[in-house]
């Protein structure tokens, strides 16, 4: 464990894009108490461009050499802030060898390389600490750790990707486009200019596995995460569930049952009276159920420089406040550090959900008897169905059907049913609602 001298702890960051920066203008213009009692001092940066000016952090303290921030004796802390799977983890793996801990709020590299890297540092002593990998500003890994550690938590309901809850909720409240609301959120800064990692639910499903970890304590392969991203919803499906008392929302769930865990991330109708309905723009909302504690509900903003820093920050103080008292901060490593790769990774076969089925349908007699027979015949219940003309579109309408709960392996053979019927120009969407249980009265 890295030993404090002359009452100085020293930094490295990795990294000075918006977080990082961030973070390095924290470090050097204390503002608080809690810095000043720290006694964190900044090392040196790695950036790429080392010319490059960045307002309020002298020149001196950037170097493009990666060796010259990891093996500087008087860095005690490493903070990542590079993203991406190469070469950060490398560079956290090399820092963790070294006996310094590390701070990152790097969830790819977490949800691919968590186990090895949660070794590499009780191996040597140190702490691996990430709390802005998930959540942003929001202290759900704290939460999630400490405060529920006496509960046996069933089941997680989040949003926790705020570029694609902005563009959800402008689609929704103003009728653009999908590709409109993009367009928007990536001149605001919200989403990057490839949005893949974001719309493509990827970064939701990295996330889902770090929580997934911490509460049940097993470590489950990305591609065992079911993932559906929001490039395929229209403004229209949003009025429609609005109609039907929804509001859409990209959903990362997990839930604990006898065989295993069932963690996916896609679309999904929520009810518009419970409060994940009603969390909008680039906010994140994090909710557990604990067999004690019931729901739990957390919510921020997720996303962004700020609160990104503000988690970054809390456990690099966190951090030198243990490394201040003594305290064997290896320790906080252990539990996780024996997280098995579990092979209880349910499919979505068995899924029993209802389901909002968009269709679009030839508008004469009988259409709706062929469809009606399809889901009959393949165990499926339907609740209700309406009809919306296209406009300009002459003798084709939007059929929107809403069924009763139904398993996923038969929805996946009707759908496919559905769009060989010489009746049916094409299966439009297909969604999943998400229902709440009623809360007991008090």
């Amino acid at each position: 464990m890295p030993r404090v001298a002359n009452g100085s702890i020293g930094v490295g960051l990795l990294g000075a894009g918006v977080v990082g920066s961030e973070v390095a203008r924290a470090l050097l213009c204390p503002s608080s108490p809690h810095f000043k009692s720290a006694g964190l001092t900044l090392r040196r940066i790695l950036v790429r461009e080392v010319r490059r000016k960045r307002t309020g952090i002298a020149s001196e303290l950037f170097t493009d050499d990666a060796e010259a921030v990891l093996a500087d004796r008087e860095t005690m802390i490493v903070v990542e802030a590079i993203g991406g799977e190469e070469p950060a983890r490398s560079y956290i793996s090399t820092a963790l060898s070294m006996g310094k801990h590390v701070v990152t709020a790097n969830k790819e590299v977490l949800a691919k390389h968590g186990d090895e890297l949660t070794r590499t540092a009780t191996a040597n002593g140190v702490e691996l600490s990430y709390e802005a990998s998930v959540g942003g500003g929001i202290p759900v890994l704290a939460v999630l750790k400490d405060s529920l550690g006496g509960n046996q938590i069933d089941t997680i309901r989040a949003i926790i990707n705020g570029t694609t809850n902005y563009i959800l909720t402008s689609m929704d409240h103003t009728g653009a486009s999908f590709d409109a609301s993009l367009l928007e959120a990536q001149r605001l800064g919200f989403a990057e200019s490839d949005p893949t990692a974001d719309v493509g639910g990827y970064d939701a499903v990295y996330k889902l596995a770090i929580l997934a970890r911490l509460a049940w304590g097993r470590s489950l392969a990305i591609d065992t995460i079911y993932r559906e991203g929001i490039e395929g919803i229209e403004s229209k499906d949003l009025r429609y569930a609005r109609e039907l008392g929804f509001r859409v929302k990209l959903m990362a769930m997990a839930t604990e049952q006898p065989a295993g865990l069932r963690c996916r991330v896609h679309p999904a109708l929520v009810p518009a009276d419970v409060p994940m309905a009603s969390v909008n723009g680039v906010l994140n909302a994090v909710e557990f159920n604990g067999d004690r504690v019931g729901p739990l509900w957390l919510q921020g903003r997720g996303a962004g420089s700020g609160p990104t820093a503000s988690a970054v920050l809390g456990d690099v103080l966190r951090i030198a406040r243990g490394m201040k008292a003594g305290r064997s901060l290896s320790k906080a490593n252990a539990e996780i550090a024996t997280a098995a790769s579990s092979n209880c990774a349910l499919s979505m076969d068995e899924l029993e959900v209802r389901y909002y089925v968009r269709l679009s349908a030839l508008d004469r007699s009988g259409v709706l008897a062929k469809i009606a027979t399809v889901f009959g015949e393949t165990q499926i219940s339907i609740a209700s169905v309406i009809q919306k003309d296209l406009d300009g579109t002459r003798g084709v309408a939007d059929l929107v059907v809403m069924t009763h709960p139904a398993r996923e392996r038969d929805m996946q053979t009707a759908a496919s049913r559905l769009r060989d019927l010489d009746v049916v120009s094409s299966l439009d969407n297909l969604i999943r609602v998400e229902d709440y249980e009623p809360l007991p009265s008090s």
